[in-house]
């Protein structure tokens, strides 16, 4: 080969390499760039000391991960665990002799009545009373009457399906109707017409879990279709329901959990607004939330949303129909719907003080031009065109006729006096701790139904005198009352409901005997609640 070849030939080499070369330094400094830039985020949004604590607890959790590998721990940690199993099997699920059990089919179908006698021993179960009022949430009755109502409701439209709508136009016409009436009551601008982009717009669910689940994921999609965010977070305080960290988990979409102020229990705006970045889509505040009751700065935060173009979503599943109806009931509110300009999107509970039947949730937006994003349409496959509004295909028709009756039956008269009858209950028993409770304190200020209480002494030892707040739970269960434990800080609470209200002296009389009792003990961290919670925040 000539020399003037041969040098062509390796200048060309060397290019290449070095090409090659270049092109490996750039992808190392684009991805030591891309890591520098989430470590400033995070640490921005968490503060140094907040990162330092949680990586301290993940250290920690791992420690105790790695500890878990010795068959001694593993077997220490595997007896507690037992004990408390069977302590939580014997209460969640009783044993009875004459109850029916089937692990299989069996052979020969039964009667109808033997069927009918199967039921009745399954309802006859050893269960918690929840009729005499001692349950914190969870049956948000609306009396004999109602539940008559969903019987016929039941029957009438106990085949339909809303995914069949052609078929089923009546269930079609209240599953509409439903987020009408929620729309309207959160004084939502109503679309101009069926084909306005910009009135409020929604659809029902199953329950509060997937309404927020969905809320999530209309904000992801639209934030990659419109922004091009591929890596989108979203702004939760502490106190918001566990779904938004289920969303988390199924979209995707990274988490920034936010305290609350210790006092208010609200969401603080300042770290807020410290956690934003160009990957937020979305911010979320609680009306209330579920922990202690307290309702975040919605105004704050629709602040926020506006001024950094944001999606705020306000999740009412809890506060359903009682916190529109707090003004016309004659108590304090705050604001909290879609009269506050940043609120994009709300959750609804038509289950709980809607008082319909389980099964029945409502996720609002602003526009239609936002709901749009939380549907999913199908046009490939074999079997037709698929799509859905939510997480569901078919429905039960039969649950949405039920809830259609329970609104139209309450009525604005009905839930405002619903409303003054719960909220005057959790009233009540935020005076009586307060007044004849010196060693117990509310959490916040709560102005809804739920009332968060704990011990002035938690943390101070167990012993004489001391007023460790699981321990209280514990002996308000065996009186027969069914309070929430929350944790950090360590409390109950009391999601008051219609059948809360002419037991309140009655709870108010058996914590002050609990109280008692657990301040007479010369050592307490024995009882169930408590081992479940030390169980669960060590294993």
């Amino acid at each position: 080969m000539a020399p003037a070849a041969s040098n062509t030939v390796m200048d060309a080499i060397r290019s290449h390499v070095l090409t090659v070369e270049t092109a490996k330094t750039l992808v190392f400094w684009t991805l030591v760039c891309r890591h520098f830039v989430r470590i400033v985020r995070h640490l921005r949004a968490r503060g140094l000391l907040t990162a330092a604590r949680e990586a301290y607890l993940a250290t920690v959790q791992r420690g105790f991960g790695l500890m878990m590998l010795l068959p001694s721990m593993r077997n220490k940690v595997a007896g507690e665990l037992d004990k408390v199993t069977l302590e939580l099997e014997e209460k969640l699920a009783p044993k009875h002799p004459d109850a029916p059990s089937f692990r299989s089919l069996p052979d020969k179908g039964l009667s109808a009545e033997d069927v009918s006698t199967a039921l009745t021993k399954m309802s006859e179960l050893p269960n918690t009373k929840w009729e005499n009022g001692r349950v914190s949430g969870a049956v948000y009755h609306g009396g004999k009457d109602m539940g008559e109502i969903w019987k016929e409701a039941f029957g009438k439209f106990e085949v339909a399906n809303p995914l069949h709508a052609d078929v089923f136009p009546g269930v079609r016409q209240m599953d509409a109707e439903i987020v009408s009436m929620c729309l309207s009551l959160y004084n939502s601008p109503l679309p101009a017409s069926t084909i306005d982009e910009y009135g409020g717009a929604g659809t029902t669910t199953s329950g509060g879990t997937e309404s927020i689940l969905m809320a999530c994921k209309a904000y992801r999609d639209r934030a990659r279709a419109e922004y091009g965010i591929t890596e989108p977070e979203m702004i939760v305080p502490i106190s918001a329901h566990a779904a938004f960290d289920k969303a988390a988990r199924y979209f995707n979409i990274k988490i920034h959990h936010i305290p609350v102020d210790p006092k208010t229990r609200k969401v603080q705006i300042k770290k807020v607004r410290r956690a934003i970045n160009p990957n937020t889509i979305l911010l979320v505040g609680s009306a209330p939330n579920f922990p202690d009751g307290a309702i975040d700065d919605i105004q704050a935060l629709s602040d926020l949303a506006v001024k950094y173009r944001l999606g705020l979503h306000v999740d009412c599943c809890l506060g359903s129909f009682l916190v529109p109806f707090l003004e016309r009931a004659g108590y304090q509110t705050v604001p909290f719907d879609f009269r506050v300009p940043g609120v994009t999107s709300i959750s609804c509970d038509v289950h709980k003080y809607a008082m319909a039947p389980k099964g029945a949730s409502v996720i609002m937006y602003r526009s239609k031009a936002l709901r749009k994003y939380q549907y999913e349409v199908i046009t490939t496959w074999p079997g037709g065109v698929y799509a859905t509004p939510s997480m569901a295909g078919s429905r039960p028709g039969a649950i949405l006729a039920g809830a259609w009756a329970s609104l139209v039956h309450m009525g604005l008269d009905g839930y405002t006096a619903s409303c003054h009858s719960i909220v005057g209950a959790a009233k009540r028993i935020v005076h009586g701790i307060r007044k004849d409770f010196p060693e117990l304190y509310v959490l916040g200020d709560p102005l809804v139904s739920v009332v968060a209480f704990g011990s002035k002494t938690e943390g101070q030892g167990n012993g004489l005198g001391k007023v460790p707040i699981y321990e209280v739970g514990d002996r308000m269960s065996k009186m027969g009352w069914h309070l929430n434990a929350l944790q950090n800080p360590p409390a109950l609470h009391i999601a008051c409901t219609r059948l809360t209200v002419p037991v309140v002296d009655d709870l108010l009389r058996d914590l002050r005997a609990a109280v008692d009792e657990v301040q007479a003990m010369e050592e307490a961290g024995k009882g169930s609640m408590v081992m479940l919670y030390m169980d669960v925040l060590y294993a």
